[in-house]
């Protein structure tokens, strides 16, 4: 009999008959479809040096693209990437360039979009690239996507674009984006931040992110059993925007059964921590910088002494963050890594306790919502012409 293989927890088989093979595959594959990411990038290095580096020295504006998923990629690189580079890198989803390029394009400005996308077919991202064209004078495209077929993937071979293809494994069969979002999330990194640098963080962040998987899958998915309604997440500065992508993948995946929210920890405070009562779970991811731990840390001790919260759980790579270990998602080997190397083994367990949550509300992971009403490449979106 052919061996059984394991994913999360459940064999193939299982996984199989409740809707959840792909899903869980993907988000198992992660650390192995990183090290791929980093060796086909290592690959074309010199077309992508020889690309971006008159771009960078000339200081162009930066704008990191997507829809979706595809969008917080730019919220959780651009405040790292503008330090990296001191120089102006944005995030503005293509769901706000499609409705008003007016605000967001700058004609006169040299620009580099960088546009991801897993399918690369989304109607609003294909129409970004469009009104970029058609609004900015100096316009260069940097594509970066799963699937070489899409429609975006050809936006980047003229003479001011180039497409980095990830490798096909990232172009998840699921409805929830997990493995094609961590790796467009690396190779943006990586572009920017020095293809040679990352080869020497690849190991550590691809051995981290497996740790998160051996170590934390048995307590992510009883937590998810644990009857929480609300979920919060919180994160300073590159860590909202991983809140905001573990929100999303809790939302889609228990399709809309659970109500989630964002924020950063100081932001939480003005109003939005009205939402914490005995049914809510907070997870806290820390930042390895100890000044902004220090704010990280303060909102753990206010939930502690406000004693609301059903439970509240920190994702570190630290020691001693004030929460006992049955509440610690710790991350190993990264204790001194700068935070942008942390997004790939924190996002690992939003995953598990989101996929955990769809089986336990009788849903596909692989397809949740059962409506129809909302697809992995998002229908019904009509593009209006521009006078």
């Amino acid at each position: 009999m052919p061996e059984t293989v394991a994913r999360l927890g459940l064999d193939e088989t299982t996984l199989e008959k409740l809707g959840g093979l792909w899903t869980a595959r993907e988000i198992e594959q992660q650390p192995e479809m990183l090290r791929q990411t980093q060796s086909l990038l290592v690959a074309q290095q010199k077309e992508i040096d020889a690309f971006l580096a008159p771009l960078l020295a000339r200081k162009v504006r930066i704008v990191l693209t997507g829809a979706g998923t595809s969008a917080f990629i730019g919220d959780c690189l651009a405040p790292a990437l503008s330090a990296k580079l001191r120089q102006r890198v944005e995030a503005i989803p293509t769901t706000d360039f499609s409705c008003a390029p007016q605000l967001y394009f700058e004609s006169d400005t040299p620009t580099l979009l960088v546009s991801f996308g897993r399918s690369g077919n989304s109607p609003e991202s294909v129409a970004a690239v469009e009104l970029a064209d058609r609004f900015v004078t100096d316009l260069h495209h940097l594509v970066i996507t799963c699937n070489a077929d899409g429609a975006l993937a050809g936006y980047g071979k003229g003479s001011k674009g180039l497409t980095i293809l990830l490798p096909d494994a990232t172009h998840d069969r699921s409805f929830a984006m997990t493995s094609s979002f961590s790796c467009m999330m690396y190779a943006g990194l990586a572009v920017f931040s020095g293809i040679e640098a990352m080869q020497g963080r690849i190991d550590s962040i691809a051995t981290a992110t497996q740790g998160a998987l051996n170590d934390y899958t048995t307590m992510m998915k009883t937590a998810a059993s644990q009857g929480y309604e609300r979920i919060v997440y919180l994160g300073s500065h590159i860590f909202q925007g991983l809140a905001r992508e573990s929100g999303l993948k809790l939302l889609e995946l228990t399709n809309g059964a659970r109500v989630t929210m964002f924020d950063s920890p100081l932001g939480f405070r003005h109003g939005p921590k009205t939402i914490v009562n005995a049914k809510t779970l907070v997870v806290v991811f820390f930042s390895n910088n100890a000044y902004t731990r220090c704010y990280d840390s303060d909102l753990l001790d206010e939930l502690r002494k406000d004693n609301d919260a059903a439970r509240v759980i920190a994702i570190t790579a630290q020691d001693g963050v004030g929460v006992e270990a049955a509440d610690t998602v710790r991350i190993h080997g990264l204790e001194t890594a700068d935070d942008t190397d942390l997004l790939f083994p924190y996002i690992i367990g939003p995953q598990i306790f989101a996929f955990q949550e769809a089986l336990n509300h009788k849903l596909t992971p692989d397809k949740p919502n059962t409506s129809g009403t909302v697809n992995r490449v998002v229908q019904g979106v009509r593009i209006h012409e521009l006078g």
